[in-house]
């Protein structure tokens, strides 16, 4: 797939002629509200077989046909390209996909071999109905390699909301984490209506994953932390409960979310993490845990001060690194995951924690400020299609921040009040796997389902395979 920004007068038309494909294909794949009206600035999602590459300083285009396995002139005469020794850093091209024609003998195992993909992937792209049954002669479109990746997606609508927000997506995920389990003072859990997601989830070969955590929208749980973390009996009643919980309804894996702890409280917890490996791994349970985004270890604040990344990294399976939230709804407008912060937290997180074992946060909503910003005032939050809507609406061009890599606009509403909305697009997504790809992280964790992002669904099953338990 391939990404464009419309432009003044551009039509869908225009733009399905140009790159082969067709209106209601692309209309679908955005699922644009009215195919006869774009907003300039706009993102779209071109469904083609193909992929887009930024030409860095001193590239060539030989170098750059050698690296995705196609032809020099496929490439020149996609791009039009009038003069191929004459590239200029930042030129963006589209890659053409390989093409094979079967041969006598030929098996689509030895295909995928060869090209380094899999049955499944080619089986997929060329809608092969019976994979046993290839024709000798047939030219089958060949995937681009794909690193294999864990997701993960938090739900904080239960019952059969929730339910239906998995089974929507659960082709594309590893696990599911219905949001969450509040730890109480004497060690026991809230309950939670999670059966239906955890039914839902099984359904689509995803892990169910138990979140527990220690704040709630009433309370940022600095107290009860220090009441848990300080006593042991405490914590081993905790884990039985944990325990408990996941025999009964099939959790596989807890994932820890303690926040607002006190940096005192900083040894306390890296114990119980230990504690908490120590009683789930011989029942064949793993361990994750939630952090904070911090760019370095002596990193102040209550948010960051008593999540020892380095001891997480060694003691738990993996971690979520929650980066995202500068962008805080009652805050002022900003981005709400802006690339070069998102930068320099992996930069840190890479240096004591194994690559592996980190998966990136990615948050699925936008936000709408009022502005001037007053302290304290909330911004509102939707989905990525409403923002685009409102856009549309208002007639505002969207923008694009180049170092947070997130769009944003801005619109005077209906009583002359200003507005400025922060969403994220296909731009901002395709960002965020190329940032999961450069450090080679274990997946990607969403915060939040619930809010329609299609771009994003896309693109995420075009850069990676997902790994399924």
């Amino acid at each position: 797939m391939i990404i464009h920004v419309v432009s003044s007068g551009e039509t869908l038309a225009e733009i399905a002629r140009r790159y082969g494909s067709q209106v209601s294909q692309i209309a679908t794949a955005n699922e644009l509200p009215d195919p006869n009206r774009l907003v300039v600035g706009q993102a779209l999602v071109i469904p083609i077989a193909a992929q887009q590459h930024i030409v860095r300083s001193g590239e060539t285009l030989w170098q750059i046909a050698q690296r995705y396995g196609v032809s020099l002139d496929a490439i020149v005469r996609l791009n039009q390209l009038a003069n191929p020794n004459m590239l200029k850093p930042g030129t963006v091209l589209v890659i053409p996909a390989r093409v094979h024609t079967v041969q006598a003998g030929e098996t689509l195992w030895q295909i995928a071999q060869r090209y380094g993909t899999t049955v499944q992937e080619i089986v997929k792209l060329n809608r092969i109905q019976n994979p046993n049954l290839v024709q000798v002669g047939a030219v089958l479109t060949i995937p681009f390699p794909k690193p294999v990746i864990d997701v993960n997606a938090y739900t904080i609508n239960m019952g059969e909301t929730g339910a239906r927000e998995v089974r929507e997506v659960g082709r594309l995920l590893t696990y599911a984490s219905p949001f969450a389990y509040i730890m109480k003072a004497d060690g026991t859990l809230e309950a939670i209506n999670d059966v239906p997601i955890i039914q839902a989830a099984q359904e689509r070969h995803v892990v169910p994953m138990m979140c527990i955590t220690n704040f709630s929208f009433r309370d940022p749980g600095t107290t009860l932390a220090h009441t848990i973390l300080s006593n042991p009996e405490i914590q081993e009643r905790l884990l039985t409960n944990v325990v408990n919980i996941m025999n009964e309804k099939g959790y596989r894996l807890l994932n820890v979310d303690f926040e607002n702890v006190r940096q005192t409280d900083r040894e306390a917890y890296n114990q119980f993490l230990q504690r908490a490996v120590d009683r789930l791994h011989p029942l064949g349970y793993f361990v994750s845990t939630a952090l904070a985004p911090k760019t370095s270890s002596e990193q102040k604040g209550l948010l960051y001060e008593a999540h020892d990344y380095a001891a997480h990294g060694r003691i738990v399976d993996f971690v979520v690194l929650m980066t995202y939230e500068w962008g805080y709804r009652f805050g002022p407008p900003q981005a709400i995951s802006p690339l070069n912060q998102m930068r320099r937290v992996i930069n840190y997180a890479v240096t004591v924690i194994p690559r592996n074992k980190i998966m990136m946060g990615f948050q699925l909503y936008a936000r709408d400020w009022l502005t001037p910003h007053v302290q304290g005032q909330e911004a509102e939050t939707f989905d990525m299609q409403e923002a685009v809507r409102r856009a549309l609406k208002y007639g505002a061009a969207i923008q694009y921040d180049e170092r947070a890599q997130s769009p944003f606009f801005r619109y005077t509403d209906e009583q002359g009040r200003g507005h400025e909305v922060w969403f994220e697009d296909a731009r901002s997504a395709q960002a965020k796997f190329n940032l999961v790809k450069e450090f080679g992280l274990l997946g990607v964790s969403y915060w939040v389902l619930g809010y329609p992002f299609p771009q994003n669904w896309l693109l995420l099953e075009d850069n990676f395979i997902i790994r399924k338990m």
